[in-house]
């Protein structure tokens, strides 16, 4: 018996997603990329001779699609990354630190020992969370999570230090205009979970090819599946019984693409989606500079969230518009670095910008569907609707497309 063959086209996290998937399933599969390596916006790149990621990427133990892909293609999450229970620091004396305890003993605990919040806050952010936690984190409207977080009276310390930082992390889209909704279901998957490791911060140890995307490509290649790197496909044309890309035939195909591009291949599918930027500023400072916790909100300047990479490499991340975009390169470095008052100076610095790095996540947003036509579908961060622009999404969306090819074809 013959395999059917399918394309995916896109090799970020949802098409790689895809891809395993299908070609677990028996099917013999392509996998286009216009880039060089897979991987998508978040990948390794080769600057300056040194391999850093495209974009600091957090992931959390509440992420069990991307953990279990990982382990599939040979990655070990265990080795790669160092997971520690949840702690929000920044550099101006606010501190919540969640112990190894029973979910929702952590949670609990964290509140009543957090610094910086006085205890009339806490209990009142203690009972709000319940609330939540009584109704599913499912909201009778959505809105913006500055007008959430106002109705909900968490006007204090909590919203400027704790609230509005993950928000922005999370969403990668400022409260004023982010999603209440996506964000009560970040909450809900992480806080508000049952499971204690959910909670966890998993920070890469390595950068983010050795992640995923190079175990992928060798699990793939090794499983008969076709890697077809650096071919942007032109021509995309679906009728009920073929998908034609550039004149090939295939069952069925799926487009992991970013939505700008999928729009091209496809027009109309980006709909009402618009974009938000981000930046990575890496400073090598030498390799005694260390953070007392790996992750440090940055209050007071352009610096929003900073991961300590060991050995002196620190990575600041700058999410959705701001004065920041308006700053160039080397200015933005020094800026950053005057904030970090670490005592030294970094004796080298890379900063990496993507325009489009997320969709906008606003209230009630509309996504595209999973499926374009019979044998078409459609993959992608954006295209997962529980979620805000994340790893986990992508994955699970690169999965449902292939889940739904395979029914199609099989």
């Amino acid at each position: 018996m013959n395999r059917p063959r399918l394309a995916v086209i896109g090799g970020g996290w949802a098409g790689i997603a895809a891809a395993v998937e299908l070609t677990a399933s028996g099917a013999a599969v392509t996998l286009f990329e216009a880039g060089r390596v897979l991987g998508g916006r978040a990948r390794q790149a080769e600057i300056a001779g040194r391999r850093l990621d495209n974009g600091q990427h957090i992931l959390l133990g509440a992420y069990r699609e991307t953990l279990a892909l990982m382990r599939r293609v040979g990655a070990d999450p265990e080795r790669l990354l160092a997971r520690h229970p949840l702690c929000v620091v920044d550099n101006a004396g606010f501190r919540l630190a969640l112990l190894r305890l029973p979910a929702p003993l952590n949670l609990a605990w964290g509140l009543l020992t957090a610094r910086g919040v006085g205890w009339r806050e806490k209990l009142h952010t203690a009972r709000w969370l319940h609330s939540l936690k009584r109704q599913g984190f499912r909201l009778t409207n959505d809105s913006s999570v500055a007008d959430w977080l106002d109705a909900a009276g968490q006007s204090g310390s909590l919203r400027r230090r704790l609230w509005q930082p993950l928000c922005l992390a999370a969403l990668n889209t400022p409260a004023e205009q982010a999603s209440a909704q996506l964000f009560a279901n970040v909450l809900r998957d992480s806080l508000g979970s049952r499971h204690r490791a959910d909670t966890d911060l998993l920070l890469p140890r390595h950068d983010l090819g050795r992640l995923l995307a190079e175990p992928a490509s060798a699990w793939l290649l090794a499983h008969g599946a076709m890697l077809r790197c650096r071919t942007r496909v032109r021509a995309l044309h679906a009728d009920a019984g073929t998908v034609a890309i550039d004149g090939e035939h295939y069952a069925a195909a799926i487009i992991a693409t970013a939505p700008q591009h999928a729009s091209r291949l496809w027009p109309g599918l980006a709909g009402e989606l618009d974009y938000q930027p981000l930046a990575t500023v890496y400073l090598q400072y030498p390799p005694g500079i260390r953070l007392p916790f790996p992750l440090q909100a940055m209050c007071g300047g352009h610096g929003q969230w900073l991961v300590d990479r060991g050995e002196g490499l620190l990575a600041c991340i700058l999410s959705g518009h701001g004065a920041w975009e308006q700053v160039d390169d080397a200015s933005l470095a020094q800026c950053l670095a005057a904030e970090l008052k670490l005592g030294a100076q970094p004796v080298w610095w890379q900063v990496i910008r993507e325009k489009r790095a997320t969709f906008s996540a606003r209230p009630n947003l509309q996504r595209p569907p999973a499926t374009l036509g019979q044998r078409l579908f459609l993959a992608g961060d954006y295209t997962w609707a529980d979620y805000p622009a994340t790893l986990e999404g992508a994955v699970r969306s690169g999965r449902r497309a292939a889940h739904l090819a395979l029914v199609a074809v099989f």
